[in-house]
């Protein structure tokens, strides 16, 4: 089922009410509202195959080779599964992310996945642009260096690197204190993805959370919001629009009838006199 206005309206009556707070850094804003996620995919044909009254939320893909699963009843400590099925041309891949990922990074990552692909610059520049201590070894720090960035090397048992994020309480440098969430993206996993995850969560711009939304940590910063709630609400609806009537263009080019091939005029050889 598409995304609908009433679904829409449900968001704006939530976020209408609400005064918005910028709330920084993002790895230690909370986990916000999931349909940051779902109405992006849901704009973008992505239908919900879990049960209409399931806490559950799984959504796959138009080519259902893509299948993404929400589930906030989590016996483990990811409650985001991401899932790719092999193609003729790809592998299969996995991604999960734990209970406290902000869903506006986890939106840059399924925002990408159904953008057109496009050449994307090295993973690690969004990191390094926004400051993160980053060194050969593969590994990053976040300033207050509560998340750590890992891109594990090969191994006899992974052909490519893998991708690991965590954030944790760091009261002691040395001994880091209890894990906060993770991401992981296995080796398979795009690289493009990666970079728009690792952009999202670099991103220096605070996001907006209610006064009494849960944050990830009590260090995390709310100071007031220079946006009224009505501007929260149109940048999220603006956003949803966009991604509907980008997926519409690919789908269209998809379907396009090939063009025959122009017709050619032979050259007739000149009479001889």
């Amino acid at each position: 089922m598409p995304l609908s206005e009433r679904q829409l309206d449900a968001f704006a009556d939530k976020h209408a009410g609400q005064i918005p707070f910028g709330t920084s850094p993002r790895h230690l804003a909370g986990p916000g509202d999931a349909r940051h996620v779902t109405h992006g995919l849901a704009a973008a044909g992505w239908a919900t195959v879990s049960g209409p009254l399931s806490a559950e939320i799984v959504m796959a893909s138009p080519d259902h080779r893509y299948r993404l699963q929400f589930d906030p009843q989590s016996a483990t400590s990811a409650w985001w599964r991401l899932r790719a099925a092999p193609s003729n041309n790809e592998p299969g891949w996995y991604a999960e992310f734990g209970e406290l990922v902000p869903a506006e990074v986890l939106a840059g990552l399924t925002d990408a996945l159904i953008a057109p692909p496009s050449p994307q610059p090295d993973p690690w520049q969004p990191v390094t642009s926004a400051g993160w201590q980053h060194d050969e070894a593969g590994t990053a720090h976040s300033p207050d260096s509560m998340c750590h960035i890992e891109r594990r090397p090969m191994s006899e048992f992974h052909e490519r690197p893998s991708w690991h994020i965590e954030v944790r309480d760091a009261r002691d440098t040395q001994y880091p204190g209890p894990r906060i969430w993770h991401a992981y993206l296995d080796e398979h996993a795009p690289d493009h993805l990666a970079g728009a995850f690792l952009s999202a969560l670099t991103n220096q711009s605070p996001l907006q959370r209610g006064m009494f939304d849960r944050t990830a940590h009590y260090s995390a910063v709310k100071e007031p919001s220079p946006l009224r709630p009505q501007q929260v609400v149109d940048a999220h609806t603006t956003r949803v629009k966009a991604l509907r009537a980008q997926a519409r263009a690919v789908r269209r080019q998809q379907t396009a009838p090939a063009k025959p091939p122009a017709p050619t005029t032979a050259v007739q050889p000149s009479a001889r006199r």
